[in-house]
């Protein structure tokens, strides 16, 4: 597997505090790839294992990191492969999600880490998710935010054609207007406008998308944070593929895959908790499943927090925090 570095020096300016960490693990090809992430708290506090989704990467959990360490937590926070400081294959081919699962498992496995509590959003969950039901007795506590385990769920496998249809109708838009397309979901087709927009906008950039998202204001310290992984196009394969590895087509072969995960989860007792935002088009109603399934989530107080869009960590980290560490105290081991 052909794979770029970004280099050092794209960091070395970003108001970023943490040592980079690294380990190897095995890549699904014959090789290794080496995956990037924060570890930080005491070493002997509980694991708080916060994963990214795209185009993000670790930077996403600034304002919450100082919080959960300061309650004693030790937070780990990789960047997935393909973003960050984490190897970045350069054929998007390689970039599948049974991939990305065996490369985070094996994070997991390689740092030995257990009685894990789990925080995910966007692809953190999905993948995230998958690795737990892959180990369940590494986790101990679930908290998701603006996520989800799509499976086709209510979808009869005829309708993947017309699905399929819709989608070769779909242009790769600019930010601004692919944004109101996402907004207005005309025909439920908003997601894959986003997902020709990554795919096919020949301009593509992650700052476009992290600014059009409401993350931050449009200037070149901001930009600066979330373009770093990317020198150029080369390092972008990732972060332009991983929407179109949503399984929403019920003819998906992931569906499966996605259908198994959640018959674990739907045994699955242990504390879990939703906190979704109220302000993203992309997940508005995914908690409401796993509020309804997992047995770990009956009974208790979930979370929606006001005023946030899709990234929340950025957008109400230090609430979000907050809410993690309440619920871990509610909870306790």
């Amino acid at each position: 597997m052909d794979k770029l570095r970004t280099p050092d020096e794209r960091f070395a300016s970003l108001d970023w505090p943490y040592a980079p960490n690294y380990v190897e693990v095995d890549d699904n090809f014959g090789g290794t790839v080496r995956i990037h992430y924060v570890d930080e708290g005491p070493g002997d506090g509980e694991v708080m294992l916060c994963m990214h989704g795209q185009p993000s990467w670790c930077y996403l959990y600034k304002k919450m990191i100082p919080v959960l360490t300061a309650a004693g937590f030790r937070v780990i926070a990789p960047d997935l492969v393909g973003f960050g400081r984490s190897d970045k294959p350069t054929k998007r081919s390689d970039y599948t999600y049974s991939n990305h699962v065996h490369w985070i498992g094996g994070f997991v496995r390689a740092l030995d880490l257990q009685r894990i509590t789990f925080f995910g959003q966007d692809w953190g969950g999905l993948i995230g998710l998958r690795v737990l039901t892959d180990m369940p007795e590494r986790f101990a506590r679930v908290i998701i935010g603006n996520t989800g385990l799509p499976d086709a769920k209510g979808m009869a496998p005829e309708m993947a054609k017309p699905m399929r249809e819709m989608f070769a109708t779909v242009p790769a838009l600019s930010p601004p207007e692919m944004a109101m397309k996402i907004a207005e979901n005309e025909h439920g087709a908003g997601f894959m406008y986003w997902i020709k927009y990554c795919a096919e906008y020949p301009e593509f950039r992650v700052s476009d998308v992290m600014i059009v998202s409401g993350i931050g204001g449009d200037d070149a310290a901001e930009r600066a944070i979330w373009d770093a992984p990317f020198p150029d196009e080369s390092y972008m394969q990732g972060a332009r593929q991983f929407p179109s590895l949503v399984p929403i087509f019920p003819d998906d072969p992931e569906i499966e895959n996605n259908r198994a995960a959640w018959k674990v989860l739907e045994a699955f007792d242990k504390p879990f908790l939703t906190a979704f935002s109220d302000s993203d088009p992309v997940t508005a109603g995914g908690h409401t499943r796993f509020q309804a399934s997992v047995p770990g989530a009956q009974g208790r107080h979930h979370v929606t927090l006001h005023g946030a869009g899709h990234f929340l960590q950025m957008q109400c980290g230090e609430t979000l925090a907050g809410v993690m560490i309440g619920f871990c105290a509610a909870n306790p081991l």
